[in-house]
């Protein structure tokens, strides 16, 4: 089956690698590739759902997620074997200002995750081991091995990966209704199948309500130099009944750096903030420092301080589904989850082209199609990719999302 897949962020690219290596034709088309999308701004923790930005609350969308997410835990694992594709597996502690089991959702997510994940550690302890402050109040914790993405290493790592499996990359705008221009997209493209990967780009493509969350990340050294390295990731869970900006996310990312996070601002569409003109950013990295006084040591990266992005949210949800009467499959709404549920998202997306189109199913069954994405090639960041150049037509962007770096912190000392 030849298909075409709109958007080239983490669940684009992903979904095109798992329908490519079931021996589909895929070409991917964009206008935005990495390092110009969210998927690189991404916090890139994986968390069972919901996640600690609070805004995933849809309970039929959170009970597919916990599958999801469960398929990206065991290719993630795999993945982190390979140094080559940016994946880490590394402890992660989770903090709680009241006993988890008082909280009922709380509890259920503990119970649930702690049967699927290794290393898993239930003890208000880990906050006074890992140095965070008493006036934190912190009074209950737990931790597991997480997979944690150095997104740069690993955007350049999957596009490449599809490359050479044989998707065809071509960098293009598509814009108008999709359903409208569905037999045109598929005409100009030779195809049989449209794969909606679009995050954001949806609202415009559907008129759909995905909305955005944004996001941002303070980049820190975490060589050792200003302080001792950290490779445990510490996050506090953004708590609705507390108000105001109250997330804590501290993630350490690749071999050498860290990264800060914890805004969470609903229908804010300008990237263009930094710490200089937009005080939440300052806040939060106080908030961080407060929460973790090792912290107070750090130094700004000098390559890159501070990345804004806009997480692509849905009251409802993911939409993962056919939509009846069309030749199109939609996958997008991840909020701030892309990369937790990318795999097992993709996988589903398959498992229904096949379902649709059955005589299409090949035969045997590849390792990423299973839940383990196939090992052994590890290109660099930085190389060439054959990007074929289309016609650039009016519009809004329509990748998987938009992304802007700000320089705002000054040169570590």
């Amino acid at each position: 089956m030849r298909i075409v897949v709109i958007g080239a962020g983490v669940v684009g690219l992903t979904t095109a690698l798992c329908a490519r290596e079931r021996d589909h034709e895929v070409v991917v088309v964009a206008d935005r590739f990495a390092p110009d999308i969210t998927s690189v701004v991404a916090g890139a923790l994986w968390e069972w759902p919901p996640a600690v930005c609070g805004h995933h609350r849809d309970e039929r969308s959170l009970e597919r997620s916990k599958s999801w997410c469960l398929t990206s835990y065991r290719a993630f694992g795999r993945l982190a074997e390979d140094a080559g594709t940016g994946v880490y597996l590394r402890p992660a502690a989770f903090y709680f200002r009241a006993p988890v089991h008082d909280d009922p959702v709380a509890d259920r997510k503990m119970r649930e995750l702690r049967e699927h994940v290794r290393g898993f550690r239930h003890c208000p302890s880990l906050a006074a081991e890992h140095g965070v402050s008493a006036s934190a109040g912190v009074r209950d914790a737990y931790s597991y091995l997480a997979p944690m993405i150095d997104t740069d290493r690993y955007l350049a790592w999957l596009l490449a990966r599809a490359t050479a499996a044989g998707c065809r990359i071509r960098r293009e705008r598509i814009c108008g209704n999709l359903v409208d221009r569905e037999q045109e997209i598929l005409d100009r493209f030779g195809a049989d199948l449209i794969i909606n990967c679009a995050g954001l780009g949806a609202r415009e493509l559907l008129d759909d309500p995905v909305y955005p969350l944004r996001g941002a990340l303070v980049h820190l050294r975490n060589d050792g130099r200003d302080m001792p390295r950290i490779t445990t990731a510490h996050c506090m869970a953004y708590d609705h009944s507390v108000g105001g900006q109250n997330m804590v996310f501290i993630v350490p990312r690749g071999p050498d750096r860290l990264v800060l996070g914890g805004l969470v601002e609903p229908d804010h569409w300008d990237t263009a903030i930094t710490m200089d003109n937009h005080p939440p950013i300052l806040d939060m990295v106080r908030r961080c420092q407060e929460f973790l006084p090792i912290l107070k040591d750090a130094a700004i990266d000098p390559e890159t301080s501070v990345r804004v992005g806009l997480r692509p949210a849905r009251t409802a949800g993911v939409r993962l589904e056919h939509q009846p009467g069309t030749r199109i499959l939609h996958n997008f709404g991840h909020g701030g989850s892309g990369v937790t549920l990318s795999w097992g998202c993709a996988h589903e997306v398959t498992a229904l082209i096949d379902q649709l189109h059955p005589a299409a199913t090949t035969t045997g069954t590849p390792a990423a199609y299973s839940g383990s994405p196939r090992l052994g090639f590890a290109p660099q960041p930085g190389g060439s990719f054959p990007v074929e150049q289309g016609e650039t037509q009016p519009g809004a962007a329509h990748s998987s999302g938009r992304a802007a770096r700000a320089i705002g912190l000054g040169r570590p000392a």
